[in-house]
This record gives C-alpha cells, sequence and structure tokens, in this order.
C-alpha cells in the first residue's frame, strides 16, 4: 500500500524539480491534467504503462516513482507516531488518524525529514536502552561498588598524607621520603582503579553488556553460538571437556568458576539432546505449535527439560524468537537468554509479576500467560513457566528448588490477539508503569498509565 500511496508524491516532486506544468506533462504521456491532478493527490493508483510513460516523460526509471521511500523509514514513522508524547510534552496533541493515514505521503514528500525523525528516534530508544543498562548497574553491581571504595579509599589515604605534609613543615628526611612515597603508591593505585572502573563501564555502557561475572562468561559464550551447541547434538558424549577447553583457549571463559558453569550447562544440554534428539524434536515442536505440554508428553520428559529443548533449537526455521530465562529459589536469575523486547536485568531483582516468579509460588505446577512487557513500543510474549525440586530429596535436608520460564514472540501466533494480558516490566527502577500494584520504588524513567 505504502508504494502505491507515495507514488503521485514522487510524481509531483519530480515534475516540480524539472520546472514542467502539470499540462505539459498531462500533453506527454496523453492524459487529461485533471487526471494527473488526482494521481499527483494519491486519488488514484498507477502501474503499468501508464506509470513507465510518465516516468519517461520525467527523465527517471519507473523505479524511482514506485518504490520511492523504503517501507522500513514508513514503518519506522509509524511506530514513533504510535508511542506518543514523550514526557515533559503532555501538551503536544496526540497525533490523530487522518495524520497517521497520511505517513506515507510525508515520507514521499520530505524524504530527508522522515529519515531525520526516524533516526532521532532510533538514537532516542538507543539512549534509553543505555540508561536502563547503566541504571542497573550503578544499583546492583556489586563490582562496581567495590571498585568506587577503593578509589575512595585511595583519595583518602593521598589526602591524609598531603595534610601531614602541609601541616609538618619540619619533617625529619626520612619520614618525609616515606610520605613522598606513599604518595607516589597511592596515586598509583588510584590511577589504576579509575582505569579500570572506565574500562568497566565502557563494557556495560549499551544495551549489550560485556561479561563481568562467570555467569556472564557463560552466558556470552553461550550467546555467540546461538546457545545452541551442535557438537552436542550427535553422540555428544565426552565433548563438554573439550568444548570447554576450547573456549578457554580462546579467552572466552577464563576462570576456573566460568568453566564449572559451563560444563554443568552443556551436560545439561547434552542429556536433554539425547533424551529428544533435534531432527525429531523440532518436527513435533512445529506440529504441535511449540505448546511445551504436548512435547513434554510425547518425549516423556519433564516440562522444565522441554523448555530449555525449545530454546535450544537453531533460530533458522523458527516462526519468532524463543528466549528462556531461570531463577534459584531466593529469585535470582541463574540463567538468561534473550529476547529482542524482553529485557532481563543483569543485577538485582526482576519485575515481581514474571511467571517465572509465579512457579515459584506453587511448586510442579505449570504457569501460562500472555505478557506485555512496558515500553515505548510494548510487546507481548507467551509465557510458560515451571518450578521443581533440584537434587536428592531427603528428610531433615534443605530443599531447593530452581524456576524456568520459556518466551515465545508474537511471530509464534496467539499473543497479540489474547483476551487477557499480564502488563508487566523489567525491573521496578526502570520500569514506566506507576499504577503497578508490585512496584518498589519509583521509577526513574517516563512515566506510562
Amino acid at each position: 500500500m505504502a508504494k502505491s500511496v507515495l507514488t503521485g508524491s514522487r510524481i509531483r516532486a519530480r515534475r516540480a524539480d524539472l520546472g514542467l506544468k502539470q499540462s505539459e506533462l498531462a500533453e506527454r504521456v496523453g492524459i487529461s491534467p485533471s487526471y494527473l491532478n488526482l494521481i499527483e493527490h494519491n486519488r488514484r493508483r498507477i502501474g503499468g504503462k501508464l506509470l513507465v510513460s510518465l516516468a519517461r516523460a520525467l527523465d527517471t526509471e519507473p523505479v524511482a516513482l514506485s518504490e520511492g521511500a523504503e517501507t522500513a523509514l514508513v514503518d519506522a514513522l509509524r511506530e514513533a507516531a504510535v508511542e506518543g508524547p514523550r514526557e515533559g510534552l503532555a501538551a503536544q496533541p496526540a497525533m490523530t488518524a487522518e495524520e497517521l493515514d497520511r505517513v506515507e505521503e510525508f515520507a514521499g514528500r520530505f524524504p530527508g525529514w522522515a529519515a531525520l525523525l526516524a533516526e532521532t528516534r532510533a538514537r532516542v530508544r538507543e539512549a534509553e536502552r543505555s540508561v536502563e543498562a547503566l541504571s542497573d548497574r550503578l544499583s546492583h553491581d556489586p563490582h562496581l561498588s567495590a571498585s568506587l571504595h577503593e578509589m575512595l579509599s585511595s583519595v583518602t589515604a593521598i589526602r591524609s598524607t598531603a595534610a601531614i605534609l602541609a601541616d609538618t613543615p619540619d619533617l625529619d628526611r626520612d619520614w618525609l621520603n616515606r610520605f613522598h612515597r606513599n604518595i607516589n603508591d597511592d596515586s598509583a593505585r588510584l590511577a589504576e582503579s579509575a582505569e579500570g572502573l572506565v574500562r568497566y563501564l565502557d563494557d556495560g555502557g549499551s544495551a549489550d553488556a560485556g561479561a563481568g561475572t562467570p555467569q556472564e562468561e557463560v552466558e556470552g559464550w553461550l550467546a555467540g553460538q546461538g546457545f545452541h551447541i551442535e557438537a552436542l547434538e550427535v553422540g555428544g558424549a565426552g565433548r563438554t571437556e573439550r568444548l570447554v577447553q576450547e573456549a578457554h583457549a580462546a579467552g572466552q571463559l577464563r576462570g576456573e568458576a566460568s568453566q564449572a558453569m559451563a560444563t554443568a550447562q552443556l551436560e545439561r544440554y547434552r542429556a536433554d539432546a539425547e533424551a529428544m534428539p533435534l531432527g525429531t524434536f523440532a518436527e513435533a515442536a512445529h506440529e504441535l505449535g511449540y505448546d511445551p505440554g504436548p512435547l513434554a508428553a510425547r518425549f516423556q520428559q519433564p516440562v522444565e527439560a522441554v523448555l530449555r529443548r525449545l530454546a535450544s533449537l537453531p533460530r533458522d526455521g523458527l516462526p519468532g524468537e524463543i528466549g528462556l530465562v531461570g531463577c534459584d529459589g531466593s529469585g535470582t536469575l541463574t540463567f538468561r537468554k534473550p529476547v529482542s523486547g524482553f529485557p532481563m536485568p543483569r543485577f538485582g531483582a526482576a519485575c515481581a509479576l514474571w511467571p517465572l516468579y509465579a512457579a515459584l509460588t506453587r511448586p510442579t505446577l505449570p504457569v501460562r500467560a500472555v505478557v506485555e512487557m512496558a515500553g515505548r513500543s510494548p510487546r507481548r510474549f507467551t509465557a510458560f513457566a515451571i518450578c521443581r525440586p533440584v537434587g536428592e530429596t531427603a528428610f531433615g535436608a534443605p530443599q531447593v528448588f530452581e524456576a524456568h520460564m520459556l518466551l515465545l514472540d508474537e511471530g509464534f501466533g496467539g499473543a497479540r490477539e489474547a483476551q487477557q494480558v499480564l502488563e508487566l516490566g523489567t525491573s521496578c527502577r526502570i520500569c514506566p508503569r506507576e499504577a503497578c500494584p508490585a512496584r518498589r520504588e519509583p521509577s526513574i524513567i517516563g512515566r506510562q498509565g
């Protein structure tokens, strides 16, 4: 639709650039000026021979008139309009339906302004993601707290030594040299701490933050392989240790902790792959609409294993994206496979309304819900969650629980048409839903309903 609507505007713009009158152009192509006027005002569709004749008369290619502004640009403008006024712009009138209907015309008549608007919107969204990531880190990152403490300790030591030197002019030369060495050592430590802190913040200054913990190293390594380990799909026994050693040699799993965590993840992956072979499982998943319940029944496997197996399917051939998040009994996220439109905090607690946490309150009972993540362009997902005890159970021993939540985006169908939708966010600090009943603290970003 966008192409046909934009064609008339591009014909009019090209004619004006060449200094032709409507009557002159109409005469060249053998139509009436009134009909050309309707075409130029996007009231008549055009194509075929007439489009070719107009392109020849305007000394251009037909494709330049029929395509013009890219569909992606028009889509970006529509999304910007749907997002509505920003915080502090409440007096700005809302976009009317008539204005929305003319967005293609705007892109065709003023492509430069349209591109600028779309680019500005993209930069704003990227800035918002950076604010969310940095806010999450400033609030909860223990490594950042330790670095700041180290810097403050160095500054205090330098300040104390400098005060002694300033207030005691007749110091013994040995003590004077000692204080000078202390200042030199403390200032070197301060400079080193500051450089490390800057590097650490640079790693986390975008939505795709660098690894700072063993868990993040493991998740980063898995993400590099699309969370699909081809080497473990067929005859994976004995390959886990080699994969971990190769990742360590490549600098991806640097510490012993990350290697141990990766080994545990890969062993679980191998067991799931053996119980649910890739070819058979992928075919069954497509047949059963990627519903974990029927899949668990067909393969006689625990639901949580099916959730993990679905998240390990290769991206090619899937109708949409699949995400997975896990937590322990405390609610701490222990595994994250991100999915577009559903941010997962790196530090601290996530939104209390996540079905993941609802599953913790009723172990072994599956939870299914259609959820909508807060944001400028909220997206919906179908969430499947379940909590199970892990490890051996024994009288008098503490019970340990683990929960998983699978996320299927709108590409799998059903989410967009759902009547009951659970509205949630990432975490309270960066969630714009002001009226949320589970809010723990005020949000630092724009408000939303």
